[in-house]
């Protein structure tokens, strides 16, 4: 059966956010004096959403280690704070640096026959406020974010609730992303996966995807042979 709906994922696929998510990760923990990350590191630790990244900055030894014990003992981390914080200063520094990749535009306005969903773990108001600056949203017929559903990628629930929406079949659809919760959240949906090696993730992580392709345009001829 042919494909009718094309999933892709966000951040690392369709956009390049990661300088402006880095600056408001600085942000959220510079009370606590903690180390700021680079956009590197903040490549490494993103894809699960941002509590779960808060959660990972927490957890990390190594930045743990870099508060003095004044510090910590009279400002103890607060996952849902550094979160609000991240938020707050995000939401109004959406666009400072993020760009679109090479030939996504022109890719999304050649799939005319097609149906199109974002699956974001960012969260939804905030992947569809970046699709709308971006001029992109008008070729997307469904966003779904972190909290749309009651769980997220790598789950495959956020997969089911669009093809739910958009009345399409598993064999009529395919994810295309950058991570291995794209890839897993597609095989848990029992859909066709496409990694995209030029996103935040090596291709090597991307080895049990469907396909794999180097550049958006060359989708539409993955698209010609599932």
């Amino acid at each position: 059966m042919a494909i009718k709906l094309i999933i892709f994922d966000l951040d690392g696929t369709l956009i390049d956010s990661s300088i402006d998510i880095t600056n408001a990760i600085n942000y959220a923990i510079e009370p606590y004096k903690i180390e700021p990350l680079t956009p590197s590191q903040t490549i490494s630790l993103i894809g699960e959403g941002i509590t779960r990244l808060m959660e990972k900055i927490i957890e990390n030894k190594s930045i743990a280690g870099n508060m003095s014990s004044n510090i910590e003992a009279k400002q103890p981390i607060e996952r849902d704070l550094l979160v609000n914080r991240f938020l707050t200063f995000y939401s109004e520094h959406l666009l400072d640096n993020t760009t679109i990749y090479p030939k996504v535009r022109e890719t999304l306005q050649e799939l005319k026959t097609y149906k199109k969903a974002v699956i974001s773990n960012k969260r939804e108001s905030l992947s569809v406020k970046l699709l709308k600056d971006l001029e992109l949203i008008q070729y997307i017929d469904l966003v779904v974010g972190s909290d749309t559903t009651p769980e997220r990628k790598p789950s495959p629930l956020p997969i089911l609730h669009a093809l739910s929406k958009l009345n399409i079949a598993n064999n009529e659809a395919v994810i295309v992303g950058d991570s291995i919760f794209d890839i897993e959240a597609g095989k848990r949906a029992n859909i066709k996966t496409i990694g995209v090696t030029y996103g935040y993730r090596p291709a090597k992580t991307l080895k049990n995807a469907d396909f794999l392709i180097d550049s958006m345009d060359e989708l539409q001829n993955v698209l010609l042979v599932i």
